[in-house]
């Protein structure tokens, strides 16, 4: 994950969709903010403010809602601005603004963020339960993944403490992503101790955390455990294309797909790992539509399918959470007027069927909602996340493909019988703990990247 100051933290955990290139390029030579300079005594700072607000007032998707008297000048600067103008996102059929992810950011902060390169420890953590906090992910060439550290390990003492409770998610926030060093006790799964000390580094994600081929009841299930869709995407095609034709070798029927903490990336990405799933009938047919406000119809836009592989699949399986967020659901809602689909896991994914690019307003970027997208079917209004086929615990006290851990086993479980397993006393009550840490596990959420990032040209 990428290491950033915490209010860059909580503005990109909020998601985006990012167009650039020709099309990005017209349409901003397109926006013409008018802004009032007959004043001299206009400070630097209001005029810059002003322009954010002329801009949003052209290109965002619900321009016609900002009210005349908000005040732009009122704010302190262009991320807080971007934050007072979700409040006119009404939708029909929802009751509340829906826009939580417009905000601004210094070009520099921006520039350093999509570069793609993290620099912390490499871990991520989630609550199993109150009191038990395990590792969720580990980027395999990070400090953590070098040490060894594995999904599933307990931390038992952070920096010397043992107060390790949701009501203390700051302080692991703070040891686990904003620090330059930390000490951590880990609990294996075979109950063994052991003592680390992570110094931050840079280092390069590799989003493909793991594929595999599991003989089920005489079927061949594909299994691909896929963090991110940023990256070196030379790296992520070539691993794509690898998984792929290990798939087809070994005549794969049934293919799982693991976006549980993927919070999104290149929607180009997306559209690759599309043309690997879609069965041959999509070939050619409407991928997804992206569409603008009424000011700027002449920008809306449609993908098609181009099939990749030999896999013809007639149903997926996606393993999701609250973490699964714009381009993992991007995909997910793509792919449904195609394939039969199965969503399971411990909650509905996050929400996030619109999006934005960069606008630059002096030293800064706005990004104001300015497009939202839809399938082949005209669905896309999942403001409140997919909904799940069947809810099953996140198994945090395993490592990634353990046939044992909770949603996998759920989703084998279907392939092999034709109906989700069912849950036991103990699986229950995991679901239910899990729901009770939920809060707490929003925090420690915050810093993973979520959004969908658009760098393809525009036809």
């Amino acid at each position: 994950m990428h290491v950033i100051s915490q209010r860059l933290f909580t503005a990109l955990s909020l998601g985006l969709i990012l167009f650039s290139s020709c099309k990005k390029n017209d349409l901003q030579n397109n926006l013409n903010p008018t802004v009032d300079s007959t004043t001299t005594t206009v400070s630097a700072a209001d005029k810059l403010k002003d322009s954010a607000l002329e801009y949003s007032k052209d290109i965002y998707l619900w321009y016609n809602q900002i009210s005349p008297s908000f005040n732009a000048r009122s704010y302190a600067d262009l991320d807080k601005l971007m934050t007072g103008i979700r409040q006119y996102s009404i939708e029909p059929g929802f009751s509340t603004p829906v826009d939580r992810w417009s905000f601004g950011i210094k070009q520099q902060e921006w520039d350093d963020v999509s570069s793609g390169i993290s620099g912390d420890f490499g871990i991520n953590v989630f609550f199993r339960q109150e009191g038990d906090l395990r590792v969720k992910s580990v980027e395999r060439t990070s400090p953590a993944g070098l040490a060894g550290v594995r999904r599933g390990w307990k931390i038992v003492k952070l920096n010397g403490s043992s107060n390790i409770t949701t009501s203390n998610a700051d302080f692991i926030v703070n040891a686990v992503w904003n620090s330059s060093s930390s000490s951590f006790t880990f609990e294996k799964p075979d109950g063994t101790m052991t003592d680390m000390n992570l110094v931050a580094a840079s280092y390069q994600e590799h989003p493909v955390f793991l594929d595999t081929v599991y003989s089920v009841n005489s079927k061949n299930v594909g299994y691909l455990s896929f963090n991110s869709f940023l990256g070196d995407t030379n790296e992520v095609y070539n691993e794509f294309s690898r998984v792929f034709n290990r798939f087809a070798a070994s005549s794969v029927t049934d293919v799982i797909v693991d976006l549980r903490y993927n919070g999104g990336g290149y929607v180009s990405v997306q559209e690759k790992l599309a043309n690997y799933l879609a069965p041959s009938s999509a070939n050619g047919q409407l991928m997804m539509k992206q569409q603008f406000n009424d000011k700027y119809t002449q920008y809306n836009s449609t993908d098609i399918f181009h099939k990749l592989g030999s896999l013809n699949l007639s149903r997926i399986f996606f393993i999701v959470s609250n973490s699964t967020a714009s381009a993992s659901e991007l995909l997910i809602n793509n792919l449904k007027p195609y394939l039969n689909e199965y969503l399971v896991g411990p909650s509905k994914t996050y929400g996030k069927p619109v999006g934005f690019f960069p606008i630059p307003v002096g030293d800064w970027y706005i990004f104001p909602v300015s497009f939202r997208t839809t399938n082949k079917n005209g669905e896309g209004s999942y403001f409140g996340g997919l909904n799940l086929s069947n809810q099953v615990a996140d198994g945090l006290d395993k490592d990634w493909g353990d046939l044992n851990e909770s949603s996998l086993k759920t989703a084998i479980s279907f392939i092999s019988t034709g109906a989700f397993r069912t849950q036991s006393t103990a699986d229950n009550a995991t679901i239910h703990a899990q729901q009770e840490v939920s809060t707490g596990n929003s925090i420690l959420d915050a810093p993973a990247f979520k959004g969908a990032v658009d760098t393809r040209k525009w036809r």
